[in-house]
């Protein structure tokens, strides 16, 4: 899979943009937005129905302060935080309060 491809992929699905606007994002037409996105989707849908792998190719990479997407921006939306208030775990102060 090119670099193009898994970036018309976390555009399109992960961020859910219209293939117009993810086009715009990486600097092309919508039409060859397109023939990325089918041709990503057609690779990863011969990758899960015959248990290949998949391989990102096409050189360095250089991000910028963002990261790849909202899951990893911050935008967590209260999921993800660490462990939750402990309760009845042997040792904490809540394992001996009664109910």
């Amino acid at each position: 899979m090119t670099l193009d491809e898994f970036e018309a992929i976390r555009l399109a699905d992960l961020e859910a943009l219209y293939q117009e606007q993810a086009a715009a994002t990486m600097s092309v037409s919508r039409p060859t937005f397109s023939r990325i996105i089918e041709s990503a989707h057609r690779k990863i849908a011969d990758a899960l129905v015959h248990g290949k792998a998949l391989r990102m190719e096409g050189g360095p990479v250089h991000l910028d302060a963002r990261r790849c997407c909202r899951l990893h921006d911050g935008d967590r939306r209260g999921r993800g935080r660490g462990p939750g208030p402990k309760r009845g775990r042997p040792g904490s102060a809540a394992a001996g309060k009664s109910r």
